[in-house]
């Protein structure tokens, strides 16, 4: 769960998302969101050249059935553990700059396994700090770099994507040490 300041993604009085279906319980949510992804998840994604827009449209592909909201950048401050993603001034310019960086390593393509987990694991680092969006930005997030690493030779084997190493390695990246999340990605590539 995510720390707000004040929350008009949630009916007031909860911590409850606005809904397309106006539920009021959690679990039922919860329910209605993993299978609307799901569902979501059998059809082909947004296409596009890896761009800020394309990230966008992706979000919104999988979240358009529950939230009315989905694909746009969030407007509040969110933080968790502690941890304080982008300021909601600083996400626009944040993602332009990050996606400009990707672009202008061709999206990571023509690298050797071992520069490609590299720039994958700085890229997911950046991308997660920014925080784009109120909640979903871990699935978002790694359909995403599911699909960069496809189109730049280095699929990723999700299988193999253990969330009691993963989110750690993650969280360490958010404090600045890569190698945790360098070394998952290693595992996620390994043909």
């Amino acid at each position: 769960m995510y720390d707000t300041e004040s929350d008009p993604y949630c009916h007031p009085g909860t911590t409850i998302r606005v809904n397309k279906l106006n539920l009021r319980d959690q679990a039922l949510l919860d329910a209605f969101e993993e299978e609307m992804v799901l569902t979501r998840s059998e059809e082909a994604l947004p296409s596009g050249r890896l761009t800020v827009r394309q990230y966008l449209a992706g979000y919104r592909h999988f979240f358009q059935d529950v939230y009315g909201c989905a694909g746009r950048i969030r407007t509040v401050e969110v933080s968790k553990g502690g941890s304080a993603f982008c300021r909601i001034e600083f996400i626009d310019a944040q993602l332009k700059k990050l996606f400009a960086w990707l672009a202008a390593r061709d999206r990571l393509k023509d690298l050797s396994r071992p520069e490609f987990v590299e720039g994958a694991a700085h890229f997911l680092s950046e991308l997660n700090v920014i925080h784009p969006f109120r909640d979903g930005n871990g699935r978002a997030q790694m359909t995403f770099m599911a699909e960069m690493a496809r189109r730049a030779g280095h699929p990723l084997s999700l299988e193999r994507l253990e969330r009691e190493a993963f989110i750690p390695a993650m969280i360490e990246s958010y404090r600045g040490d890569l190698t945790p999340l360098v070394d998952q990605f290693d595992v996620l590539t390994r043909p």
